[in-house]
């Protein structure tokens, strides 16, 4: 079953891992000094928080699987939707292990695909996510773990 993903950038973690707490009625499943993430099943929902972005605000969606069957058809429906697709692989981002790629709605709005196949000690770096910074850096697949331009 596929999990709704939010990444929210904030400018006090304490204080919005509070407010998102009693929003959510439970504590964060992954709490680190710089992010915190909810699992919820209701709403079905991956919530993540961090300060890494620096802007406040919605950083990107996302459609989280359960399976390598479900992230093929999501893979293939991204294809279908007639806007260039990123497929990263596998990476290291946010706390874990995944293998995803990335598609920018009409508006510009950046959604990730992904598995999470297992947990990592390091968050990684900045993203890199729009089809034009991909090819700006042409030899590296986009990722959310590689260093941003100074």
């Amino acid at each position: 079953m596929k999990r709704l993903h939010v990444h929210v950038s904030v400018k006090d973690l304490a204080a919005s891992i509070r407010f998102y707490s009693q929003l959510f009625a439970t504590q964060p499943t992954v709490k680190r000094p710089d992010y915190a993430k909810w699992m919820l099943d209701d709403p079905r929902v991956n919530f993540a928080i961090s300060e890494r972005d620096g802007k406040p605000g919605v950083q990107h969606l996302g459609i989280q699987v359960e399976d390598r069957d479900e992230l093929s058809e999501v893979y293939e429906r991204l294809q279908r939707a007639e806007r260039p697709v990123i497929e990263e692989g596998e990476t290291t981002c946010c706390y874990a292990n995944s293998e995803k790629c990335w598609i920018d709605d009409p508006q510009g709005v950046q959604w990730e695909a992904f598995l999470t196949t297992g947990e990592s000690t390091v968050y990684g770096s900045d993203q890199i996510r729009s089809k034009a910074e991909a090819l700006k850096v042409a030899c590296c697949a986009p990722s959310c773990c590689k260093p941003s331009a100074p």
